[in-house]
């Protein structure tokens, strides 16, 4: 068996890897020498931890551009080891690997007029000019320098490659050597699947752009750690992320109104608690439903109903997109997600203002709370964008004897070490908690088997163990000397799954709930008009008397005598726009429908009875949807 193990084809294929290392290496360094005053660098030793952190994105990069380049070096063909194959492999090694470096050494001087790596975008850019030649040969006339570089490290590359060669080998049992060949097959195979991804845990998605931001202190270096041709990898698709102009942009602004600006109320600093509930759709929270017409409806949360009764709760607020990420920067930075997430476009690393860096300035200790491994939905990364000042993950709270096995910390022993950490706080505080258990595989602790009701689906008993665990923080909370002067909103980032009709069609798959509780009972009731998540972060700053200009798409949810209630989000490759008496939707292009404000299954279209106020509800979708592109695209979300 030995004699028909590959060792020596191994063995090379490990070198030829490490060189892309090496090399992915050489040109971040060089990224980073080309572009050191932009990037914030402070010393070598801080490059080179930046290098360090940048491997991960590395591998995922390398992993993808030599797929093809691994597969035919690793299948037993026979022929692996002859003269003729082993060039084959090294052309088709260089010329998957050099092109794609050679996108880094376009970065040495292309970052300084875009300020981010790039991503798929510029490969869109390119393809849309009608003189590349002309550009390449003035690029190539006043960048000759970097021409050079990029072909001293193509030659020393390629010099390198050539010192270590296959030998030519005859395998005498070929069924031993397709069999130890098949071992090697799935050994690599499935270190390939954990280097693209960017570990084995299934409570990590893939990285991101947005992760390597959770490596730096400054978000301009997050460009150190990446690398071009993992931003260009990892954006292909995201082709949503272009500029829609259906009107002069300033007619826009007006029907927009991005920029807002509230003297309601005198400045106030109370502090600010953000629940964020996992998948907690408002179908399972009867204070919500009192008039939803549905037939036997049965509640899940016996807490948040006795809550509600004591909150404002808005009962026709709607997620603004389907992701967790995606209600984390809805929620926190008024930035909705469409037909791709904002986080995982090419523009998420850019400064965005937000509740997060406002009350950054305002004086206020700002926090985010996540009980899962830290990094995981692409929280720690988005959160160092927004500016949070601490961070408490898996990691902070130290306890494996409370995690869940898959996720992350149970719901109830994470809140209450929020709660102990807020205690701790001198204040004034804003800190946000993204909960975990209420999700799949719907498991609740062992000590609470049985203990809620298991309902109709898989949610109903999860619902229920979270309800419980935000009852016994309430009860703890209601304790320390901070809880009287907080403000405590909750809501959900996204709906999950439906058991009543009503909840499995159209506009109310995005239903959650938003409840904004404050203990000395000065605000209750019932607001039954249009509410989205991206009205949360201009409604704290209202309701705390914040009366500079500030940039949100989003309203207050206690009033704008600029602009009407309203919600967007994006299903079925189709955007929705509700305001008024009726919802719209668009599908980028022209309005396909109109629908009655209380049908939420969108089952009689109205377009054919087209009025005043559908024109205009038109109009207003068009001026969001083209403000949102151009501000993004443009880098103008600060």
């Amino acid at each position: 068996m030995i004699r028909n193990f590959r060792k020596n084809e191994y063995l090379a294929l490990a070198y030829r890897l490490f060189l892309a290392y090496f090399f992915y290496f050489v040109t971040r360094v060089l990224f980073a020498v080309f572009n050191w005053d932009l990037l914030k660098i402070d010393s070598v030793g801080e490059l080179l931890k930046l290098c360090f952190h940048g491997i991960a994105f590395d591998t995922t990069a390398i992993l993808y551009t030599n797929a093809l380049f691994i597969l035919f070096s690793i299948l037993p063909l026979f022929v692996n080891t002859r003269k003729g194959y082993q060039k084959f492999l090294m052309i088709l090694y260089f010329v998957c690997n050099l092109v794609a470096i050679s996108f880094n050494f376009v970065d040495f001087i292309y970052y300084k007029f875009t300020f981010s790596r790039s991503a798929v975008n510029i490969l869109e850019s390119v393809q849309h000019e009608s003189n590349k030649g002309k550009l390449f040969a003035d690029f190539l006339k006043n960048y000759w320098y970097v021409f050079l570089l990029y072909f001293v490290c193509a030659f020393l590359w390629i010099f390198l490659y050539t010192r270590v060669k296959v030998k030519e080998k005859k395998y005498e049992h070929k069924g031993m050597y397709v069999l130890t060949s098949f071992i090697g097959v799935c050994i690599i195979t499935v270190l390939a699947v954990g280097g693209i991804r960017g570990d084995f845990k299934k409570s990590t998605r893939p990285i991101n752009l947005v992760d390597a931001n959770k490596f730096v202190d400054k978000y301009v270096q997050a460009n150190v750690v990446l690398n071009t041709p993992f931003c260009i990898i990892r954006t292909i698709g995201t082709t949503s992320f272009k500029k829609l102009t259906f009107m002069p942009q300033e007619e826009a602004d007006k029907l927009a109104h991005p920029v807002k600006q509230y003297e309601n109320n005198a400045p106030s600093k109370p502090n600010i608690v953000i629940f964020i509930l996992e998948s907690y759709s408002r179908e399972y929270i009867g204070a919500f439903n009192k008039n939803s017409g549905i037939k036997d409806y049965v509640s899940y949360t016996p807490f948040l109903d006795s809550l509600s009764q004591k909150s404002m709760i808005f009962t026709n607020a709607y997620a603004n997109g389907y992701k967790s990420i995606h209600g984390m920067s809805s929620v926190l930075s008024g930035i909705p997600s469409f037909k791709d997430a904002f986080t995982s476009s090419p523009y998420p690393n850019q400064t965005i203002q937000s509740l997060v860096s406002i009350l950054n300035g305002e004086g206020y200790d700002t926090s985010f709370f996540h009980g899962a491994p830290n990094g995981s939905m692409g929280f720690l990364g988005f959160g160092n964008i927004l500016g949070f000042k601490h961070y408490y993950g898996k990691t902070e709270y130290n306890n494996d004897a409370d995690f869940d096995g898959v996720w992350g910390i149970w719901d109830e022993p994470f809140f209450q070490y929020m709660n102990k950490t807020l205690t701790q706080k001198k204040g004034p505080f804003m800190s946000t908690i993204f909960s975990v258990t209420s999700h799949e595989p719907f498991q609740v602790p062992a000590k609470f088997k049985g203990k809620f009701p298991m309902g109709k689906v898989q949610m109903h008993q999860v619902v229920g163990y979270t309800d419980y665990a935000l009852k016994k923080f309430f009860e703890s909370a209601s304790k320390e000397p901070w809880y009287k002067n907080t403000i405590f909103i909750l809501t959900a980032d996204h709906d999950n799954q439906s058991y009543y009709k009503e909840y499995q069609e159209g506009l109310n798959k995005q239903a959650v709930p938003i409840i904004i509780y404050k203990p000395d009972g000065s605000l209750q009731g019932v607001n039954d008009e249009w509410a989205q998540q991206i009205d949360i972060y201009p409604t704290v700053l209202d309701m705390i008397g914040y009366q500079k200009p500030f940039r949100s798409w989003g309203v207050s949810l206690f009033g704008d005598k600029n602009q009407l209630p309203f919600t967007v989000n994006y299903m079925d490759n189709t955007y929705r726009y509700a305001s008024g008496n009726y919802i719209c939707v668009f599908d980028g292009h022209k309005t396909l429908g109109f629908y009655d404000k209380n049908d939420k299954g969108l089952k009689n279209n109205l377009i054919g009875q087209r009025n005043a106020e559908m024109n205009q509800l038109e109009l207003q979708c068009k001026a969001f949807l083209q403000d949102y592109f151009h501000r993004i695209v443009d880098k103008k979300l600060n």
